[in-house]
Order: C-alpha cells, then structure tokens, then sequence
C-alpha cells in the first residue's frame, strides 16, 4: 500500500501545482469577464489549495501504512484521495462549467478528507 499511495501523492501534487498554476493564469483571464469569475476563481483557489494539502497527507497514509499493521493508514489514503476527487474536483468542475448542481458533492468530498484524518489519528496511536 505505501507504494500505492506515495505514487498517488506525487501524482497529486504534480496534478494540483499544475491546475494551481492554471488557474493563476490562464482561468483568470478566462473568467475575468464573468459576473461570477471572482467567485469561481475563489473555488479553484480552494480547491487547489485542498488537492495540494491532501497529495502530502497521502504521503502521510504511506509512510503510516509502513510503519503500522492497522488498516487505518490504508483506510485514510482511500479517504483522501476520494476526498480529493470529489471535493477538488467538484470544484473545479463547477469553476470550469458553471454547474452548480454539482455544489452538493463538495461536502461529501469533505466529509472523505476528514474521515482520512481520523484514520491518520487512529493509525498513529498503534506506533
């Protein structure tokens, strides 16, 4: 599993560096004539700034995967990068559509990054 998930946390962050970038220039100028642009920008900006945090705590999941024999490591690297998917990428999703019926999906995104920090809490008490 830590192979898994320090190759899944590298793509992420690679992933999340470039779409942060991205939107730092050229969404900007895409949406700069949108009534909404500011406010679509602010949602890749959090959703890049969540997707970058989170490819690290994938780092996290596998450096615990190796060092504990609980499942809770293994458990927070799947809770993050669902999280990240669906939290980030509803995000961006409805920064680059405009669909705002995809704006429920988000919290469900959040509620997976949490779950993978409980995991990350219970996976470290069994070091």
């Amino acid at each position: 599993m830590e192979r898994f998930f320090l190759i899944a946390a590298g793509i992420n962050g690679l992933l999340a560096v470039g779409l942060g970038a991205f939107g730092a220039h050229g969404l900007k100028a895409r949406l700069a004539n949108a009534a909404d642009g500011a406010q679509r920008l602010g949602w890749w900006e959090t959703a890049s700034h969540y997707h970058l945090t989170h490819a690290l705590a994938l780092g996290l999941s596998a450096y615990l995967a190796q060092r504990t024999s609980t499942s809770a490591a293994t458990v927070s690297g799947y809770a993050f990068l669902a999280g990240i998917l669906l939290f980030s990428g509803s995000l961006y999703a409805m920064t680059l559509t405009n669909a705002r019926v995809l704006g429920p999906i988000t919290p469900l995104g959040g509620l997976c990054l949490l779950v993978g920090w409980a995991a990350i809490i219970a996976a470290a008490t069994k070091l």
